[in-house]
């Protein structure tokens, strides 16, 4: 499991997802207006890992004997099937398989799930398909073969050099196996990513720059740099370990904004630092607000209408997903609900003053179906405060906003 696409673990020192969600009625979209579709990607849950790392809070289930490929490679087809009259005719630019490890499953696998998707979807010739791996040897001797099937982009989910902090955090793979797997990655796909975490059980400020400074020393394209948190319902939550201070674990953070932009590389979003041309779009989609089709057991999606928007969430359970998607009769999805129109500047918000550079003013109503006005006394509130900027036409956080992002998406909860 890595968690570039992040839904549980936040990066310090602005974890924007702890705010708690505007609680609201249903409601029937009546009042978004008619407008031009959002880009749209495609996201795969492969729910099954070797062991449950203690700080992990995604949906993933220790492997007990082989993984149930054709069974699962079953049900994906049919949840794939039965989403196809709600994106029928839409272009995908991107897919990412996450998990969980999907790197456990054969290449093979791989191979079918992707020319599944060629055949059902209107996927882009040149689309961004990233695969979540483990750094261990035998995920790693698969590399190859799943950048033959088309897979592009790799994102590794290191999180340390340090032998002992891998153990700690109850990681599978030592150091030795991820510079190996780091090499096995960049000979089999163009893009690669690291997940790196800091602020770590006994860490100090030498040992994270040790960490940083091995991971820059592979030049890949792309990292994702976490700090780590302790998420309720996991081990860490209910037996913490010792971690940083706030003041150390703000030392760390800012030795990496500057080595990483010694290093070539550009801090785009709170977490993600990428050379020239290696972002990651399909996690940039998801910032702007764009939609994505959620397959596979408790994947979540986010859908756009001319007159809607509707979010889904597939049963968390992997067995119980398999047997609902085969009876084909919408029992697989345990969530499917529209998204009221006052979530939405939130929901815009959360995602978009993630970015350095911010977005353009133009996505609010061309996503949200919400007229610009709607936000614009809170924007000029928060820029008054020196929390944003509205210069040229492009809304983002400054950087004093940034260090301070929960207090400004507060601002849009009501």
């Amino acid at each position: 499991m890595t968690m570039e696409q992040g839904s549980g673990n936040r990066p310090a020192p602005v974890p924007a997802e702890s705010i708690e969600r505007p609680r609201v009625r249903p409601a029937s979209g009546h009042g978004l207006g008619r407008r031009p579709l959002p880009p749209l990607s495609l996201y795969v849950h492969v729910p099954w890992c070797v062991r449950k790392c203690p700080y992990c809070d995604f949906n993933s289930h220790e492997k007990k004997g082989d993984i149930p490929e054709d069974d699962y490679l079953a049900a994906l087809q049919a949840d794939l099937e039965q989403a196809l009259p709600l994106i029928w005719g839409r272009q995908v630019i991107s897919v990412f398989i996450g998990g969980g490890t999907p790197s456990l499953l054969s290449a093979r696998a791989v191979d079918s799930m992707l020319a599944s998707f060629r055949a059902c979807l209107n996927l882009l010739p040149d689309a961004e398909i990233t695969l979540e791996a483990n750094p261990g040897t035998a995920e790693a001797g698969r590399f190859r073969e799943y950048g033959r099937s088309g897979v592009n982009r790799l994102s590794l989910g290191v999180q340390s050099f340090n032998d002992e902090a891998l153990r700690a955090l109850g990681r599978i793979h030592d150091s030795a196996q991820a510079r190996a797997a780091i090499d096995m990655a960049q000979s089999a796909v163009p893009r690669v990513n690291l997940d790196l975490m800091y602020a770590l059980p006994g860490q100090d400020l030498n040992a994270c720059r040790r960490d940083l400074d091995t991971a820059l020393s592979f030049d890949t394209g792309h990292l994702s740099l976490y700090h780590l948190t302790l998420e309720p319902n996991t081990v860490f939550a209910k037996y913490p370990p010792p971690l940083p201070d706030d003041d150390l674990a703000a030392s760390m953070h800012e030795y990496m904004i500057e080595a990483t932009a010694m290093a070539g590389y550009e801090q785009y979003e709170v977490s993600a630092y990428a050379k020239v041309g290696q972002r990651s779009l399909h996690n940039q989609n998801y910032w702007t607000f764009g939609d994505y089709l959620g397959l596979g057991p408790g994947a979540h999606g986010k859908l756009s209408f001319h007159d809607r928007i509707v979010r889904q969430a597939r049963n968390r359970n992997p067995d119980s997903w398999m047997q609902r998607s085969l009876l084909r009769d919408g029992s697989h999805v345990a969530e499917d609900r529209v998204v009221a129109p006052n979530e939405l500047p939130f929901e815009f918000m959360l995602n978009a003053l993630r970015l350095k550079e911010g977005v353009d003013m133009s996505l609010f109503p061309a996503h949200t179906g919400l007229p610009f006005t709607v936000v614009l006394p809170t924007l000029q509130r928060l820029e008054q405060r020196g929390l944003v900027s509205l210069a040229g036409g492009r809304l983002r956080t400054t950087d004093q906003g940034w260090r301070y992002l929960n207090d400004v998406l507060h601002e849009f909860v009501e």
